[in-house]
C-alpha cells in the first residue's frame, strides 16, 4: 500500500511540476470519486427509480438530474476538505466539536451505514435470486462471501480496489445502456422530464424525496474526504489548488456516470411499465415484467445490474464504517469483523421473510435522517479559512451549499412525516 501511494504521488508530482502534458495529467488523480460515487447507484436507487418511472413516467427525471447536480457540489466539498486539511470529515468534527457531540455523530453515522448495508446486501442477494433462482438465504451467504473477496482487494492497494470497482460500474453502465435501447423510450419526453420541474400530487413529492434520499448518501460524504486526505499531498497552497482541480474532474466523471445510470433506470421503467399502464413498486415484479415486455435478456441485465451494484456498494459501505469510527472516536476494528457484524441485520431480515423491496425503501427513509449530520458540518468546515486555507469556499459556494442543505433537510423531514404519520 505504501509503495502504491508513493508511486501515485510521484506521478502526481510530475503533473504538478508541468512535466506531464495532455490527458495523461488527470490519470494519477482518478479513482476516489468513482469509489465514493458507487454509493449513488446502490439498490436503494433501483427501488425508488423503478417506482418513480412506473407511476409517473418521465415526470420526475428532473429530480434525478437535480440530485446529481447537488451530489457534484457535496462530493467536491468533501474531497476539498480532505485535500486542504489532510483530515477526513469525522476527524475534523472530532477536533472541532465537544466529545459528546462526536460520540453522537459516530452513533448516528453507524446506524446510517447499517441502513446502507441493508439496502446493498439485500439488493445483491435479490439479484442472485432473480437471475439464478437461488433462494434468498443461500443468495445472502454467497453475497457475504463475495463482499469479503472484494474487501480483500484493499489489502493489495487502493488501485486494485479502484480498478475492480471501475470495472463493476462499467458493467452496470452497459447493462442499463442495452436495456434502454431495448425499451425504446420517447426521447422528447426524456428531455422534457429532465428540464421541467413539476409534481403530480403529494405522492409524487414523497417519491421525489425518496429519490433524493437514495442519491445523496451520508456515508459517501464521509468516505470521499478520507479517500483524498493522504492520497496525493500538496506541499503548499498552490499545489493543493491544482490537486483539487484535477479531483474535480474525477468527481464530474463519476457523477455523470452515476447520473446516467439513475436516469436509465427511471426511463426504462417509464417506457416499459408506465407506457403500458403498469405500476410496479417491487423489484421482483419488475424483473418478471421486463421479461414479459422487452425480453429475457433485458430482465437478466436488470438482475445483473442489481447484483453488481449491491456488491460494489457494500464494500464501499464497509470502508465508510471504518472511516467514521476512526474519525469520530479514534477507534478501529478489523474490517472483516466489521463486515461480519454489519451482515447480521440484512440476514435477520431475509430470514424473517420481509419483502426485500419494502426493506430497501425503509432503509432509504433511515438514510434521510443522517444527511443533515454529514452535510451541515461539511459546509461549516469548508467555509472556515483556518481549516481550509486557500481552498476555503467562495461566498457564493457557501450560500449555494446552505440552500442545498436546507432543501435536502426540508424534503427529508417531509418524507419522514409522510412515512410515519
Amino acid at each position: 500500500m505504501i509503495k502504491e501511494i508513493d508511486r501515485t504521488n510521484r506521478s502526481a508530482q510530475a503533473v504538478l511540476k508541468g512535466d506531464v502534458k495532455g490527458i495523461k495529467r488527470i490519470l494519477p488523480f482518478l479513482g476516489p470519486a468513482l469509489i465514493a460515487g458507487v454509493a449513488y447507484i446502490d439498490p436503494g436507487n433501483f427501488a425508488t427509480n423503478i417506482t418513480a418511472g412506473s407511476k409517473y413516467g418521465y415526470l420526475l427525471l428532473w429530480v434525478v438530474v437535480l440530485s446529481n447536480l447537488m451530489a457534484v457540489l457535496i462530493q467536491s466539498l468533501s474531497a476539498k476538505l480532505g485535500i486542504a486539511s489532510g483530515k477526513n470529515l469525522p476527524e475534523v468534527a472530532r477536533a472541532q466539536f465537544p466529545k459528546g457531540v462526536s460520540i453522537f455523530l459516530w452513533i448516528q453515522s453507524e446506524l446510517v451505514i447499517i441502513a446502507t448495508d441493508l439496502a446493498e446486501f439485500i439488493g445483491a442477494a435479490l439479484g442472485l435470486y432473480l437471475i439464478f433462482g437461488i433462494p434468498m438465504l443461500p443468495a445472502a451467504i454467497i453475497t457475504a462471501i463475495a463482499s469479503f473477496a472484494i474487501l480483500e482487494l484493499q489489502r493489495r492497494g487502493y488501485r486494485s480496489l479502484e480498478t475492480v470497482i471501475a470495472g463493476m460500474v462499467m458493467m452496470v453502465v452497459l447493462a442499463f445502456a442495452f436495456q434502454t435501447f431495448m425499451a425504446k423510450p420517447d426521447v422528447v419526453s426524456i428531455l422534457g422530464g429532465m428540464v421541467t420541474p413539476r409534481f403530480d400530487g403529494v405522492q409524487s413529492i414523497v417519491l421525489a424525496a425518496g429519490i433524493l434520499g437514495a442519491t445523496v448518501m451520508p456515508h459517501a460524504i464521509y468516505l470521499h474526504s478520507s479517500l483524498t486526505q493522504q492520497r496525493i499531498v500538496g506541499d503548499n497552497e498552490n499545489e493543493k489548488k491544482k490537486i483539487f482541480k484535477f479531483e474535480f474532474i474525477d468527481i464530474i466523471i463519476a457523477m455523470v456516470i452515476a447520473g446516467a445510470i439513475n436516469i436509465c433506470m427511471l426511463v426504462i421503467a417509464a417506457a416499459t411499465f408506465h407506457k403500458n399502464g403498469l405500476v410496479v413498486d417491487d423489484l421482483s415484479i419488475a424483473f418478471n415484467q421486463f421479461k414479459s415486455h422487452i425480453g429475457t435478456s433485458a430482465a437478466i441485465l436488470f438482475g445483473l445490474g442489481l447484483l453488481i451494484a449491491g456488491l460494489s456498494s457494500s464494500s464501499v459501505g464497509t470502508l465508510s464504517g471504518d472511516v467514521v469510527m476512526q474519525g469520530f472516536i479514534n477507534k478501529r476494528i478489523n474490517l472483516y469483523l466489521r463486515r461480519a457484524i454489519t451482515m447480521i441485520p440484512p440476514l435477520a431480515i431475509i430470514i424473517s421473510g420481509v419483502n426485500a423491496t419494502n426493506a430497501l425503501v425503509f432503509s432509504q427513509v433511515i438514510l434521510s435522517f443522517g444527511i443533515i449530520f454529514a452535510l451541515v458540518p461539511l459546509i461549516m468546515f469548508t467555509s472556515n479559512k483556518n481549516i481550509m486555507g486557500a481552498l476555503v469556499n467562495h461566498k457564493i459556494t457557501t450560500i449555494i451549499g446552505w440552500i442545498v442543505a436546507a432543501f435536502v433537510i426540508c424534503l427529508n423531514i417531509f418524507l419522514c412525516i409522510q412515512t410515519f404519520i
